[in-house]
């Protein structure tokens, strides 16, 4: 679990930004303050004290059984699925060829590369999600009918086909294909979570320019901490996707600092930082640039966690290159499937977009810890934000109580101490011990409603409406199967500047909860407040998900006037990774 650095909101001096195109996003008018006011440095420690448990699940008629022990990376055992052997056999001849040349200890590391390469680009796939083109099983990835398949290969054309599955994707249909610990329950499973990152393996063996990318709605969650591990030390342009979900009124400049003081905590080899959105085509300019800066001659790999828009980001950077490179411009003709679901991509997809090089659209790595691994396939579409983020605060700014039809019963004269919170059927935050002008902001999809009850009868509440106003699980068959939120954490939060957020409360594959100590919306009085203090609160999550705190991310017009950028060192200024939004 990630717990926020004592030292996180001091003053720094900002770096100059340019920006060159402006698009439907909230963008300062003016990046830098030439002459900013001197701020004095300030420590702003977060102290957070974290206690989890977990708990059987609320009896039921019908139990699943247990699951195994989840590991930190996201990968495990699983049974044996129709068509994973398939899969397998179709690699199986082209990693013999590997073997039977032994390789031994003396050998370097060039030729160990290009063995593994060989047998990668051996397999020939479908271009739409890159499994391996087969024409025995129709309903597994990769199917094609036996006179297109012998036609293309004719004409060896087989890099031209896209399967039978990444056609029923492009027309809306939402089907899995990603088992094992890690994958998507319900639906069919093909592949585990764990094949899909052995076909990552070979990325440590070459020299590759890897363009990692990370969901800002899910920053937390996406970022994979471990990436090291599987690129080793191959230079990493750094790209955060969806900001055109952010709220209104975002100041993008901050957004770039709080993303750079986060990364560069990891100790990754980052070049530099850039925010984008694939939608609206912000930032993809500045991506495309600094790939033809970097690239020098080495293959390009776009890795991330999946469903954090890989292929969407293809597109758009195809579509920008397309207009000065003839290259790239042919390459648009078979572009990566785009869809909702998890799991898309089932192997490196081979794109012809530089004249020296190649760009490889790469499996998602699939993590146990993100809600999408334990919510039916069926309700995937729900934990996707298809509009802008709005904070839904509780209490509201305009009273003490609520009166929304979503609010049980449950606010009394001390704010929201002693009341649960139930966000969807996916998490509860019990509100143990708060201020009277304390405030909490949920951020995430919209498609996932809000429930305050007294904490005394959340239990019962919870038994009851999981299901029916509590989705998803959508439905009661799914809720029966449904195992609960089994694992809670409780947070001891300590505050020294009551002025701004003491942090964010992150659910992975959710989204997040800003913790306001006192909000001036909600102060009825001029009697001072304390200016240091202590909340408790708990969190239900299902077993596997993470919970991670986090320092505030500084969101919508408020954002900008509290945070603080820090003061940098010399050797911080030359050594620091920069931000881009162009």
């Amino acid at each position: 679990m990630l717990l926020p650095s004592p030292s996180l909101h001091h003053t720094i001096t900002p770096k100059t930004l340019s920006i060159l195109s402006l698009t439907p996003l909230s963008i300062p008018h003016k990046t830098r303050n030439p002459n900013p006011k001197p701020h004095k440095p300030k420590i702003h420690p977060i102290t957070c004290t974290i206690t989890q448990t977990h708990q059987n699940p609320p009896s039921s008629k019908t139990q699943l059984p247990p699951k195994p022990s989840p590991d930190l990376n996201g990968s495990g055992p699983a049974a044996p699925t129709r068509g994973e052997l398939f899969l397998e056999q179709q690699q199986q001849k082209a990693k013999a060829t590997a073997s039977n040349g032994t390789v031994g200890v003396g050998v370097d590391g060039e030729k160990m590369r290009r063995k593994v390469m060989k047998m990668v680009k051996s397999v020939i796939g479908c271009y739409g999600c890159g499994a391996p083109l087969q024409t025995t099983e129709s309903d597994a990835p990769g199917y094609v009918d036996v006179k297109t398949y012998e036609l293309k290969k004719k004409h060896h054309q087989l890099r031209t086909i896209l399967c039978g599955r990444c056609r029923l994707l492009s027309h809306g249909h939402m089907i899995t294909a990603v088992g094992g610990h890690g994958g998507y329950p319900g639906g069919k499973q093909f592949v585990t979570a764990e094949q899909l990152r052995d076909k990552l393996s070979h990325l440590c063996y070459g020299k590759s320019l890897i363009i990692k990318l990370v969901d800002i709605v899910d920053f937390s969650g996406s970022f994979l901490s471990h990436v090291r591990d599987l690129v080793a030390s191959n230079p990493i342009i750094l790209v955060i996707t969806k900001v055109d979900l952010l709220p209104k009124g975002t100041d993008l400049n901050c957004i770039g600092d709080w993303v750079v003081e986060a990364t560069v905590k990891k100790r990754l080899n980052v070049l530099s930082v850039h925010l984008t959105s694939s939608k609206s085509a912000v930032g993809i300019a500045g991506v495309a640039s600094e790939i033809q800066k970097e690239k020098k001659g080495r293959d390009v790999y776009i890795l991330g966690a999946a469903n954090v828009g890989k292929s969407a980001f293809i597109n758009a950077l195809l579509t920008m290159m397309a207009k000065k490179d003839p290259v790239a411009l042919a390459a648009q003709k078979y572009k990566p499937i785009q869809s909702a679901v998890p799991g898309t991509t089932l192997g490196p997809i081979q794109i012809k977009a530089f004249l020296s090089g190649k760009l490889y659209d790469t499996p998602g790595v699939h993590l146990h810890h993100r809600q999408a691994a334990v919510v039916n396939a069926e309700d995937l579409p729900a934990l996707a934000p298809r509009n802008r983020l709005r904070g839904r605060p509780f209490p509201p700014s305009n009273q003490m109580t609520t009166s929304d039809e979503n609010v049980e019963s449950g606010s009394n004269s001390h704010g929201l101490n002693g009341v649960s919170i139930f966000w969807g059927g996916l998490a509860r935050v019990d509100i143990l011990k708060v201020l009277p002008s304390s405030r909490l902001t949920f951020y995430g999809p919209n498609a996932l409603q809000l429930h305050m009850v007294p904490t005394s009868r959340a239990d019962e509440f919870y038994q009851k409406e999981i299901g029916v106003s509590l989705t998803p699980p959508n439905g009661k068959k799914q809720a029966v199967e449904w195992m609960g939120l089994q694992s809670k954490r409780k947070l001891h939060l300590e505050f020294e500047d009551p002025e701004r957020p003491v942090c964010d409360i992150a659910i992975s594959g959710l989204g997040w909860i800003s913790v306001e100590p006192i909000c001036k919306a909600l102060k009825n009085d001029s009697r001072p407040q304390p200016y240091r203090g202590e909340l408790h609160l708990t969190v239900h999550v299902p077993k596997q998900v993470e919970v991670f705190i986090r320092p505030p991310m500084p969101i919508g017009k408020d954002g900008s006037e509290w945070y603080e950028y820090r003061e940098l060192t010399e050797v911080e200024q030359e050594t620091r990774p920069k931000w881009i939004i162009l």
